[in-house]
């Protein structure tokens, strides 16, 4: 992310618990979109309603991206009798901001299919960096192609290794790495170079 991440309380006092359970979903943000600029989260106590004892509590998730409006979502339930047990509104409400950055980001893959960004090349992966979930991919040419969990389509990122053989159709734009894949494509088996 470009910009740290914002947490703000809003009628409630902040939580260690919730600032931990935030940061660490916040930080995965980047496996679904490459290019996350920030995030703000505001968790509060909405309005409640007298006959209830239990106090609300409602979250509030914005993602900026390049190219789109704010991924905004939403999420609030009753809190829990369990001490700290907030996990499942934090869940929801990054769970629904994940399914929109991917939504956003197979858009733009239908996008550069129609426009011919689909020039795919063969490829072997030479830098990988798991634990931050990217790596680099080099194609004929000499070209060294950034690319991350999320533009891995077909097998599975963690199935990648250095030397591994690859499908891969290049962006027309740079990302923050220089130039970059849109889509890497595992072989198969029955399907190898």
């Amino acid at each position: 992310m470009e910009r740290p991440l914002q947490i703000t309380y809003k009628g409630l006092e902040t939580s260690e618990f919730l600032d931990s359970l935030i940061r660490e979903r916040a930080a995965k943000l980047e496996r679904y979109h490459p290019n996350v600029i920030g995030c703000r989260v505001v968790v509060e106590v909405p309005h409640r309603s007298a006959e209830s004892g239990k106090t609300p509590i409602g979250i509030a998730v914005e993602v900026e991206v390049p190219g789109r409006n704010l991924v905004v979502a939403k999420a609030g339930t009753e809190r829990r009798e369990a001490k700290n047990d907030h996990t499942q509104i934090v869940t929801r409400a990054f769970d629904m901001v994940q399914r929109q950055l991917e939504d956003g980001v197979e858009a733009q893959r239908d996008v550069n299919r129609q426009v011919g960004g689909s020039d795919l090349q063969t490829g072997q992966v030479v830098r990988l960096f798991k634990d931050a979930d990217y790596g680099f991919v080099e194609v004929s040419g000499g070209t060294d192609l950034h690319f991350t969990r999320s533009d891995v389509i077909s097998g599975n990122f963690d199935e990648l290794e250095v030397g591994t053989m690859v499908q891969v159709t290049p962006s027309p734009a740079l990302g923050p790495m220089g130039p970059r894949a849109s889509e890497i494509r595992l072989f198969t088996r029955d399907r190898t170079p």
